[in-house]
This record gives structure tokens, C-alpha cells and sequence, in this order.
């Protein structure tokens, strides 16, 4: 892995064979605008397999002047937009957004850091927010009225938010309920809280405020759930069965009291019985990017490097939690590369665009990623300096494009479950 190259540049090279490496779609060398008028998909990438539902939004035709710009031109450009608006604006770029986006952010974090942010900035009419179309939704839940959040390409979705859709959940519920009933203990716990994963809906964060339930992210997971225990007798955690099982086993709950529901099935695909011993039902989702990480990686990675420290993200599959030397949010991981005195053989489990930014501003380490293959977060990547480019100058212009914008009736107690997490900081 070349540390002083983006992600981009090292597709680039891929694609024209000047490099020794390989990447999981060639495709990834074209500009986004070449998947948005073709079939309906994520986009080349990790999740170009997944399943996308028909009422995904589609991203309309990007100027040809955005198409055929230079990467300098379109950096220029941003900077001059930035620069015409600026108190009046505030771009946020999570950790796996392109370098070419990241430049630009004013701030950079994981989802929990991003969504706080969001909250910060009363003054700033416009938020554009550089990651995917469930993150600038908690964005618009959170800001004021007043304040416009803006996706720079509609088609930056995720397919793990959508292995999860509200009408499903709602069928889980009812199902629910019938087997546990909805009267509390006699310690005051309901019967079941829903969570969901940050990575979900807005109708989703709606659906758990509404039934006394709550948001996590992957920082703060395990504060999430002794929240939940706290106050229900179970938990019911979508979309991400990965993270749940992860931060569950970390509690000490066994696995069999963590059977996995299949959304649309009766029961789940479960028994009564196997529900009645449950403490965490797990959502039949998952992450793509985190599904390529393996055991056979971090095997690799001993016997290239006999003192390698092995760090990946809980939504990561078990076995490769389990394998490895420690696992945690981006934002764990970002902190502990940062906190090394001594140079160190990192092999980190998380999106290319971030092990790449840790390996080129810590030189002094060795970082690279699990999987060899260079593929990064297929609706992430969607994010290109193009489209940043504009919608920046659009407003400059005094228009306003692809504002997001959460219906009333779904804002109000999607906003309580997001309130509840933002108050729930890991200790």
C-alpha cells in the first residue's frame, strides 16, 4: 500500500496496471455520474452485490462541466464556493469519504461525532453534509429549522440502513408483542426496547423513540445497551446483527439468547420457545464492507508480521472480532493509532479511505488493511468532489439542491431516540 497516494489515485494506477495490487471493481475508476441514469444499484464497490429497494433515491445528471472538470479545477472551484459562503456554511465528512472530499470538510468524524456537530452550528444557514443519505437525515432532525442539510448525491445511501425498512420492523413488533405481551415487570421493565443501529432510517429512529426505545452508534454501543437493559427485559437491535452480537457477547450475554430474526418470515424463522430465552434479537443485517474482513486476513497478517496489533470494527462478523487484538468504533481506532509512542504494524478491519488517511498522516507506523483488495464503501465513495462542487455553487448562486428533508411527523420522535444517544456517552 503506497501511504502518500489517495484511495482514488490507487484505483487509478490499478485500472491502468501500473500498480501491483487489485481492486474489487474496475468500475471504481469512473466518476459517480456513470452509475446515477444506469441500472438501479449501489455502484461498484463492497456493497455492489446488495439487494437496493425500488424507492432508494436516485441522483438526477450531473452538469457536463462537473463531469469534465479536473480534479484541480473542481478543487479550486470548492474552495472559491467555501469561501463566498463562508460562516453562512458548514461541511461535515465522515471518516470514510474520499481524501478529495475530506480536504474540504470542516469537520471529520464517525457518525456519533457528526451528529453532535450538527448540532453546533446555529449560525450556518446550510450543513452539507459529505457521507450518506441516513447520517444528513439525523442531520436535518437535529438542526433548526431554519438550517438546510444538503447530500451532495442523492444515491450515497447504505445497504445495511436498508436491510431494515419500517414495515418490516413494525410485523417484528406485532409478533413481538404478542408473544411477550406489552405490561411491564414488576421492576417497571417493559418487555422489549428497540435500538437501532445509527445506520437506519429516520422512520426506523422514529419507530424506537415512539416505543421507548433509542439510537446507537458504534461508539457507544454497549452504553446503549445497559441503557436499554435498564429499562426493558430484552432488546430488540436492527439493522446491524454484527455489532449487536459483538457489543452483546462483550456484556456477558450468551449466544443463545441471541437468536436472528429474518425480516418478513413468521417469527423470524424462530421458535416461540427459542424468543421466550432471548435477551438481544438481532436483525438479519449487516455491513458489506466489514463482511470482507476474515480470519485467513488476520492469520496472514501474524505470519507477515509476528507483532502486528490487529484492530477492527464491530461490525466486523465474530470470529474476526474474536481474532483480533481489539475492536472498536473509527473513532476508537483513529485514537489508537494516534496514541502509539513506539512505531508500530497496525493491521486495521475498517473502510480503505480511512486506514489509508491513518497511514499516510502516521509514517512512522506500518498500517495497512485486512483486505488486501482495494475496495471501498460503495455509497460512500458516491461523494466526489463533482458533486460537492455543485451543490456548493449552487448556493452561491442562491439554490438550493438536494436539501433532505424529514417529514414533521417523522422528525419529532426520531428526535427523541437521537436525544437519548447523544445523552448515553460512553464512560
Amino acid at each position: 500500500m503506497n501511504p502518500t497516494a489517495s484511495v482514488n489515485e490507487r484505483i487509478q494506477l490499478i485500472v491502468k496496471g501500473r500498480a501491483n495490487e487489485s481492486t474489487c471493481s474496475p468500475a471504481l475508476a469512473e466518476g459517480p455520474w456513470a452509475f446515477d441514469q444506469g441500472p438501479l444499484g449501489y455502484g461498484p464497490g463492497a456493497s455492489s452485490q446488495d439487494e437496493i429497494p425500488l424507492s432508494t433515491p436516485r441522483q438526477g445528471s450531473l452538469p457536463k462541466e462537473y463531469r469534465d472538470a479536473t480534479e484541480a479545477d473542481l478543487h479550486e472551484r470548492i474552495i472559491a464556493a467555501k469561501k463566498t459562503l463562508g460562516e453562512r456554511l458548514v461541511i461535515l465528512g465522515h471518516f470514510y469519504q474520499r481524501e478529495e472530499i475530506v480536504q474540504h470538510a470542516d469537520y471529520l468524524g464517525d457518525s456519533f461525532q457528526l451528529a453532535r456537530a450538527a448540532t453546533e452550528h446555529p449560525e450556518a444557514d446550510y450543513i452539507v453534509f459529505c457521507g450518506v443519505h441516513f447520517m444528513a437525515e439525523t442531520a436535518d432532525i437535529l438542526s433548526s429549522d431554519q438550517q438546510k442539510v444538503i447530500l451532495p448525491n442523492l444515491a450515497a445511501g447504505c445497504s445495511m440502513a436498508d436491510m431494515a425498512d419500517i414495515d418490516s420492523v413494525e410485523q417484528c413488533w406485532e409478533q413481538l408483542e404478542e408473544i411477550y405481551g406489552t405490561e411491564p415487570d414488576a421492576a417497571g421493565r417493559q418487555p422489549v426496547i428497540p435500538v437501532t443501529y445509527m445506520n437506519s432510517s429516520a422512520a426506523l429512529k422514529a419507530f424506537c423513540g415512539e416505543h421507548g426505545g433509542i439510537v446507537c452508534t458504534s461508539s457507544n454501543a454497549s452504553t446503549v445497551l445497559k441503557w436499554a437493559f435498564e429499562r426493558g427485559q430484552r432488546v430488540l437491535f436492527f439493522p446491524d446483527q454484527h455489532l449487536g452480537r459483538n457489543t452483546a457477547k462483550q456484556l456477558g450475554i450468551p449466544l443463545e439468547q441471541m437468536p436472528l430474526w429474518a425480516g418478513r418470515r413468521p417469527l423470524g424463522g424462530n421458535t416461540e420457545a427459542d424468543l421466550q430465552e432471548a435477551k438481544v434479537i438481532l436483525w438479519n443485517g449487516f455491513c458489506s464492507v466489514h463482511k470482507r474482513f476474515t480470519v485467513g486476513q488476520i492469520e496472514k497478517a501474524r505470519a507477515d508480521y509476528p507483532d502486528v496489533r490487529v484492530i477492527v470494527h464491530p461490525e466486523c462478523p465474530m470470529d474476526v472480532v474474536d481474532a483480533a487484538d481489539e475492536f472498536g468504533s473509527t473513532d476508537y481506532i483513529r485514537k489508537a493509532v494516534e496514541a502509539a509512542t513506539e512505531p508500530t504494524t497496525f493491521a486495521i478491519g475498517t473502510e480503505i479511505n480511512m486506514v489509508q488517511r491513518l497511514a499516510a498522516q502516521h509514517p512512522q507506523h506500518n498500517i495497512f488493511c485486512l483486505d488486501p483488495v482495494v475496495c471501498p464503501c460503495s455509497t460512500m465513495y458516491r461523494i466526489h468532489p463533482g458533486y460537492l462542487a455543485w451543490v456548493l455553487e449552487n448556493l452561491v448562486a442562491g439554490k438550493v439542491v438536494n436539501q433532505i428533508i424529514v417529514p414533521e411527523t417523522v422528525q419529532s420522535n426520531a428526535k427523541i431516540a437521537l436525544e437519548r444517544m447523544l445523552a448515553a456517552q460512553p464512560s
